[in-house]
Parts: structure tokens; sequence; C-alpha cells
């Protein structure tokens, strides 16, 4: 399968908008995942679609050897400029998640916040994770559950939009214990599960919808295939009662808990 167009539009989607706005909401969920990698000075990390630096860069602040890698140029010019910000040093490159260019063995950690999931072809990657994680190695990864506010933002996208071509994953599969340990189960990797939430909060349900259409990619993406067609007004209207299903504030605020899965995998040594 030639996925190649599918990732060109991935590129295009995340570099839209301001996702290194967005990424600031979804920090506890990159410090719950560096927390449970149990990560000490003089480790050496690879973080897989590393985005803006959530996490790779309060790896290298603990003495961390990190190397961040991504799939998106624009998101990776933000993460050096947060790096030289905060004086550190990371290795950041441009690079697929399902090729990754390193030796076999080559990381004894590996971390994905919200990356991983969403490269089109989810054992290709797991694959390519256990590849260059060292014996004995361990990883950890996080995925909106479908249960969710964010998992559940895909079905509500996904019922107005064209289906994925077949073989493609959605990323919420990863958000299921089952589907993880299918995916990691040739590797014989020990796996144990958490779930956890991020909370979003906004002024209000509209002003939260609002805000996704300036800064979120892929809504920016769907609003321009959608609106010329006059089929706009009815995702954003599932948008708002999506929201407000979710809505835990009774004050006329939002805030809306987002529950992921955090996956933490030990490789035979």
């Amino acid at each position: 399968m030639d996925t190649t167009a599918i990732k060109d539009t991935q590129k295009a989607m995340w570099a839209a908008g301001d996702f290194p706005d967005v990424a600031k909401y979804i920090l506890p969920a990159s410090a719950e995942t560096l927390n449970a990698l149990h990560v000490t000075e003089g480790d050496r990390l690879l973080d897989i679609a590393c985005g803006t630096g959530n996490l790779a860069i309060p790896a290298a602040q603990r003495g961390v050897q990190v190397t961040g890698l991504d799939i998106t140029p624009e998101l990776l010019e933000v993460a050096r400029s947060r790096a030289a910000d905060a004086e550190v040093k990371i290795e950041f490159i441009e690079g697929d998640a399902e090729d990754l260019p390193f030796d076999d063995d080559s990381f004894p950690i590996i971390s994905s916040v919200f990356g991983v999931i969403f490269a089109p072809r989810s054992a290709v990657v797991a694959g390519e994770m256990v590849r260059v994680c060292k014996p004995g190695g361990r990883f950890a990864l996080t995925a909106w559950t479908p249960e969710g506010m964010n998992g559940k933002l895909f079905e509500v996208m996904g019922a107005h939009m064209p289906p994925p071509p077949p073989g493609i994953d959605p990323p919420i599969r990863w958000g299921n214990e089952d589907f993880v340990s299918s995916l990691f189960a040739e590797s014989g990797a020990e796996l144990s599960f958490g779930r956890h939430d991020v909370v979003f909060t906004a002024d209000s349900v509209e002003e939260w919808v609002q805000y996704n259409e300036r800064v979120l990619g892929p809504l920016l993406f769907a609003k321009q295939a959608l609106e010329p067609e006059g089929k706009w007004d009815a995702l954003r209207a599932d948008l708002v009662a999506h929201y407000e299903s979710f809505n835990k504030a009774d004050d006329g605020t939002f805030i809306g808990p987002a529950e992921y899965l955090l996956a933490v995998g030990v490789l035979p040594g």
C-alpha cells in the first residue's frame, strides 16, 4: 500500500492552524508518560512524533540524551526553538514513524505522546518501535480512548467525512488495551495500562469550538472540505452537541476531561 499521499496530507494538516498552542493542553500527558518511563540522567530516549517537544524537552532537562523525530518540519522548528529557550541539547530529525531512520536495537527507551497513533498502519509502526528498541528496553505511548471526549470526536467528524482508505487504522484503535496488546504480542513485551484525563477548558462550549476552528489542523481541513458543499454547519452543530455532552461545568463555562490510555511496555532482555 502506498501511503505517501496520506502522509503528505498529515504533514500539511499538522502544520495548519496553531498546533503549538493546542499542544500546551496535553503537557500533563507528556509528564505522565515521562514519569512512567522512570528515566534517569544519562539515559537515551527516542521520542517518536515528538511534535513541539512536550516530552523531549523535560526529558532533556532531567539529563536524558534525547532524539526527537517527527514527520512535520514546521513542528520541529518550534521544538528546536523551545529547546534553545530551555537551554537543552536535543537532536531533532524529520522522519517517518513507519520507517525509522535508526539501526536495530538503537534506543533503550522510546516514547510517543498522541503521536504514533496517527501513523496509517499500526502494525508497521509497532514493528518499527520494537525493532529500534534494545532488548530489555521499555516504551510508553498515549492514545485517546474510544469512549473519551477526544476519541468520540473522531467518531463525530468521521460521520461527516469520507471514510479512510482500506487498510488504514483509525487512531482511536490505539486507545483500546486489547488492540495495543495484539500489536506487541509477537515481541513478547510485558505491557501495563492506565487510564488518565487531560482537561480542556474555555469560557464556553461555543468559545471552545471557535478556538478549535482556528487552531486544530484536522478541523480546519474538515471545514475546508465541507464548507464549499454546504455541509460544514451540520458538522459544527454536532461538535457543539458533542462538547456539551462532555462538559462538566454548570456555570456556562467549558470543562472537558478527555480520557487517554497510557501503555507501558518492557521488552524481553
